[in-house]
């Protein structure tokens, strides 16, 4: 029994999925950059040594935002509070925590504008990794209308104009990430 001639739905949904995958990751990363409030995203990157073993800091303790300029951490094993200290310390955030107990205060200090800079050209590190993605999924799908077309699966004509469709769905998910990082770096750039 032969295979039914792929649809334009199939491939592109396939796509479209990858693509919301990349995206996704870009707001993740962007959720770990400092703006000027507190935010547990800020924190959930932070990998804890213990027992070991590297664990999220989600899995150590509980992050809280008790102000608008401080994180806390609320350790779960009172063993663990040093080690959470020296991760977020280590995270290269430009963080400095301190011990109560086994709450870890994490205060936020001022951005200055040469960090401020810095984590907008982060920003658009971030960004670019999300487009070469974004461009590496493009380049499957159209690989994949080439195969269906030498397979006589689909015409030359059908393969042309779903090509375009795959083209206008990448230049979309293209401007998305864009619009993301303006917005993230007005975010950053604000006092």
């Amino acid at each position: 029994m032969a295979k039914p001639p792929p649809t334009l739905d199939d491939i592109t949904g396939d796509l479209r999925r990858r693509m919301d995958g990349a995206l996704e990751t870009l707001k993740k990363e962007f959720g770990g950059l400092r703006t000027g409030r507190a935010s547990p995203a800020l924190l959930e990157p932070v990998k804890v040594e213990l027992y070991g073993t590297e664990m999220p800091l989600t899995q150590v303790g509980t992050i809280g935002v008790p102000e608008p300029r401080m994180l806390t951490v609320q350790v779960w094993d009172r063993g663990a509070v040093s080690s959470v200290e020296k991760a977020i310390r280590d995270a290269g955030l430009g963080l400095n925590p301190s011990s109560d107990g086994q709450l870890v205060r994490v205060p936020l200090p001022p951005l200055t504008t040469e960090r401020r800079n810095e984590l907008a050209k982060l920003a658009g590190k971030y960004a670019e990794a999300a487009r070469v993605s974004v461009r590496g999924v493009r380049r499957d799908g159209m690989e994949t209308l080439k195969k269906h077309e030498k397979d006589g699966a689909i015409s030359q004509d059908l393969q042309r104009d779903w090509s375009e469709s795959v083209q206008k769905l990448t230049d979309g998910y293209i401007k998305r990430i864009d619009e993301a990082l303006a917005a993230k770096e007005a975010d950053i750039k604000q006092p």
